[in-house]
């Protein structure tokens, strides 16, 4: 199958077809998708999206936010669960990498992919934190 996949850095990665993608994947469960405008959002405003394409069918996408000098955040990484085993999320992460060399890439994972990362060859972190509603500070 990898000899079929495409990726490509896509500065223009239609919305709903992320959405549609996004849906698809196990990582669906936990984004907004259903409130349209935030989706639409969150790929405008990333300034670092990579899709892998099967036959010009989107099956995964690294969307992350980078200054592509200190730190790159990759904020979704998905793949359809149909195309998903085929190494195509480290293919991702890969590419993410190649495109912002200068800068380390930071991912929060998903529940379900916990165990992925380090599988993979990443480094876990144990000192990320994170905040919702800025009332919590004290």
């Amino acid at each position: 199958m990898e000899s079929t996949i495409q990726y490509a850095h896509e500065k223009d990665l239609d919305w709903q077809e992320f959405r549609n993608t996004l849906i698809a994947s196990t990582l669906g469960e936990r984004r907004p998708v259903d409130d349209l405008p935030r989706i639409k959002a969150m790929v405008e405003n990333a300034n670092l999206l990579i899709t892998a394409r099967i036959h010009n069918k989107l099956v995964g996408v690294a969307r992350s936010v980078t200054d592509w000098a200190f730190c790159t955040y990759l904020s979704d990484l998905f793949v359809d669960e149909a195309y998903q085993k085929h190494g195509i999320g480290r293919e991702l992460i890969r590419h993410t990498k190649l495109a912002s060399p200068d800068a380390k890439l930071i991912l929060l994972s998903a529940p379900k992919a916990i165990n992925y990362y380090p599988r993979i060859g990443m480094t876990h972190h144990t000192h990320a934190f994170t905040l919702d509603n800025p009332d919590d500070l004290v």
